[in-house]
């Protein structure tokens, strides 16, 4: 089996639900442009305000994949 490379990308998916759901959504909306997704790492987690309210969860991910030259 030859060696693999993998790239490591930074994304923020965003929620008007949960963290889980921003994670989600950044993983699923990179899975229909990347191909061979392998680990996911949520790295940060915060939420925007608006007038003292949540108003979107948000979740930064560490997200790697296949290299292919």
């Amino acid at each position: 089996m030859a060696d693999s490379i993998y790239k490591v990308i930074e994304l923020v998916g965003t929620s008007a639900n949960s963290w889980e759901d921003a994670a989600r959504s950044a993983v699923e909306t990179a899975g229909s442009n990347l191909r061979d997704l392998r680990v996911a790492e949520i790295t940060k987690m915060d939420m925007k305000i608006e007038n003292g309210k949540v108003a979107a969860f948000r979740a930064r991910v560490s997200l790697s994949f296949k290299y292919e030259s």
